[in-house]
């Protein structure tokens, strides 16, 4: 995870070469059960040097000498939610990219181009990408979306949300800008409908695509009070891993709930082993981890 510092002072410099004392067995424990207790994430005993490095980049930018002070400070500090928040979003943004995954994205193609004509026209088709970081994944969708309805010769009537736990993540998502290099491997033509140069090396999003795309910040143990309702297509790819297994499948229930009748749902493959989900119906794919929700709405 790359992020930029400003330049220190020398004071500050000579305090950032100093290096903190190992986190011991008794700290990182405190921590993974703040970060489990909040987020319900997890994170393996093999993960403690991923988080050493972040909290002490975090506590040298603000000065903090020890993980105790630091975690005081998240705890119970007067800046305590604004630290929070912006320590979430060091741990949890990860990697991304449009396209990311392409079986799974064809794959959202074909259900799309395959739906009766009559539900196409009859409603908007509501897409969500669950742990959307900084936008790229609702952008595709969107993009997957705009192409299809084109081909099928219809209105264009769809909506995508982005929801992410991170509010800077969402901040940068809402933007639709982004480093040329996210665009490699990208097929050309897609890159020419749907992007336009922007200052310094960046790359924006046709306005067409981020009109209709929005942004929401969203804890996934929150489920039960999002407002999302009814998808068509709900997308949660590379989220789940960093969850306890029944808490994958607490939330892959939430899910499903939000979907409407014949909708799908799209995971990562290898982040639900051994379960069917009550009231879905596994898509049969080598590839995709996917279900479609049945008809009848009984679970």
């Amino acid at each position: 995870m790359a992020h930029t510092h400003n330049q220190l002072s020398p004071k500050e410099g000579i305090w950032a070469l100093r290096k903190l004392p190992d986190m011991d067995e008794a700290q990182f424990n405190q921590w993974q059960t703040l970060l489990e207790h909040r987020t319900g994430m997890t994170l393996p005993p093999d993960r403690r040097s991923f988080l050493e490095t972040n909290l002490s980049i975090r506590m040298r930018e603000i000065g903090c000498s020890s993980y105790q002070a630091y975690y005081e400070k998240i705890v119970t500090g007067p800046e305590a939610v604004r630290e929070w928040a912006t320590l979430v979003d060091r741990l949890t943004v990860q990697e991304t990219r449009f396209f990311r995954d392409p079986d799974a994205c064809r794959l959202v193609a074909d259900y799309v181009m395959t739906r009766p004509r009559e539900q196409l026209k009859a409603r908007a088709i509501e897409a969500w990408s669950v742990g959307c970081s900084t936008g790229e994944e609702p952008y595709t969708l969107a993009m997957i979306l705009d192409e299809c309805i084109e081909q099928l010769g219809m209105r264009p009537l769809y909506g995508v949300t982005g929801s992410d736990i991170s509010q800077p993540a969402i901040e940068k998502a809402r933007q639709g800008l982004f480093s040329a290099r996210k665009l490699l491997g990208m097929d050309e033509d897609m890159k020419s409908r749907y992007f336009r140069p922007a200052e310094r090396n960046t790359i924006k999003i046709v306005n067409r695509i981020r009109d209709r795309v929005c942004f929401a910040r969203l804890n996934v143990l929150d489920l039960d009070k999002a407002p999302m309702h009814g998808m068509n297509i709900i997308f949660c790819q590379n989220l789940l891993i960093y969850f306890r297994r029944w808490r994958r499948r607490e939330i892959v229930k939430r899910l499903a709930e939000r979907l409407a009748p014949g909708g799908l749902l799209v995971l990562g493959q290898g982040e639900l082993t051994d379960w069917q989900p009550p009231g879905l119906q596994r898509v049969p794919s080598e590839k995709v981890l996917a279900w479609i929700k049945r008809q009848s709405d009984e679970e």
